[in-house]
């Protein structure tokens, strides 16, 4: 079997990590970054991943059972190397040491191996983890996910192994229940809104926000490790990221209940590494050889770099049309980045919300059944950066 595990070729794997460490000059991103579709599918996706091979993989959703696909980098096509069981609508994906496929799903976490003859259904890895969203491996082969839209903010570690997820913390959600009335209406914080499908009307005297369907609570989205172990958190609605130190033996240095009126395992405010309006709606993230973090504002239809000394830079954003908005670019809900040597790509959902309202309009749109019977249907694509990266992707997994 070929472990799928990303190798930079050229470099020892005792220097690697170093060769650009600290070193300005070859840190540098691309100004005028420009993408080109590398493929699109009949169905919407939202994850994403890679092996040694010079393949993505990424996973079907609004269909039963919901497909995996293996997409050559070079000779692009789908190729299906298994299944998830209906009724599903994956989004993380990762590899394991071994090469074994994990898809998150819904309240669990789903392994096959890409490699059989016949494309097998996924069997349970992982039960009791409800939005389970971004996946990560620890280099103890502990696999890591967040609870995505259910908005609390848990993140749980399975067991090498598998079985029950166990919450290890939980990032700050953006409001907590106290001061509910009778009818449990209340609460303190805040709610970030996005429009459409939220929306705001105004008068020269008022302003009101109106549709709650806008209010984006998700804060444990993205997850991924550093290469010196500890873990990196996408928080989508706060536009930041996380850093959760840990020790070696895998518990939690950084610092909790901070604020009594969350539970007492909440990540203290000062956890957050960076948070910046360029990191609105950040979704997927990823990093590079050099500990530089790769997002996905989704709600933006850009692409960041969180550099390793904190500076936050926009390597691309959709160009506005003709009618002012972002939703006909290269990008169209970018969700999950990866860096499949030194060659960026994404893969994009098509949301129908902020910079990429309506999602219509662009190369990819919701399809009929019609469509996706006849094989025109367009939901979902995978962009890539048509310029090298001068610093290929981290080495997965740890």
């Amino acid at each position: 079997m070929v472990k799928k595990i990303l190798v930079f070729f050229g470099l020892s794997l005792l220097t690697w990590p170093l060769a650009w460490a600290d070193d300005d000059h070859q840190a540098r991103f691309p100004r005028d970054a420009t993408f080109t579709t590398l493929i699109t599918t009949k169905f919407t996706i939202e994850g994403l991943t890679g092996d040694d091979r010079g393949n993505l993989y990424t996973t079907g959703r609004g269909v039963s059972p919901c497909p995996v696909w293996r997409i050559s980098a070079a000779q692009p096509s789908l190729v299906t190397v298994g299944n998830v069981p209906a009724p599903c609508s994956p989004s993380g994906i990762a590899f394991d040491a071994k090469g074994d496929l994990f898809v998150a799903d819904n309240d669990k976490v789903w392994t096959f191996s890409p490699d059989s003859s016949t494309p097998p259904t996924a069997t349970i890895y992982a039960t009791g983890v409800p939005g389970t969203n971004g996946l990560a491996f620890d280099r103890d082969g502990n696999l890591w996910t967040g609870d995505g839209t259910t908005g609390q903010g848990r993140v749980w570690k399975i067991p090498s192994g598998g079985g029950a997820g166990i919450e290890m913390f939980r990032v700050q959600p953006m409001s907590n229940e106290v001061n509910l009335n009778a009818a449990g209406v209340g609460g303190v914080g805040r709610d970030v809104r996005s429009l459409p499908p939220g929306a705001i009307t105004v008068t020269p005297t008022t302003r009101n926000a109106q549709n709650a369907l806008g209010s984006q609570p998700l804060v444990a989205n993205g997850v991924a490790f550093t290469h010196g172990g500890d873990l990196l958190i996408a928080d989508t609605a706060r536009g930041a990221i996380w850093k959760v130190e840990m020790d070696r033996d895998g518990s939690i240095r950084s610092r909790t209940g901070c604020d009594a009126t969350f539970t007492a395992n909440t990540l203290c405010l000062d956890n957050i590494l960076v948070a910046h309006p360029y990191l609105e709606g950040v979704d997927g993230i990823a990093l590079d050889a050099a500990g530089n973090i790769w997002a996905d504002p989704n709600e933006r239809n850009a692409i960041v770099v969180v550099t390793k000394k904190g500076d936050v830079v926009e390597v691309f954003r959709n160009p506005t049309n003709a009618a002012g908005l972002r939703n006909e670019g290269p990008l169209e809900t970018p969700t999950s980045p990866f860096l499949l040597g030194d060659k960026f790509c994404t893969a994009n959902s098509d949301g129908n919300r902020r910079d990429n309202f309506p999602s219509t309009a662009g190369e990819i749109a919701p399809a009929t059944p019609a469509q996706i019977a006849d094989g025109t249907a367009k939901q979902g694509k995978i962009s890539c950066m048509d310029q090298r990266l001068h610093i290929p992707g981290m080495r997965l997994p740890l």
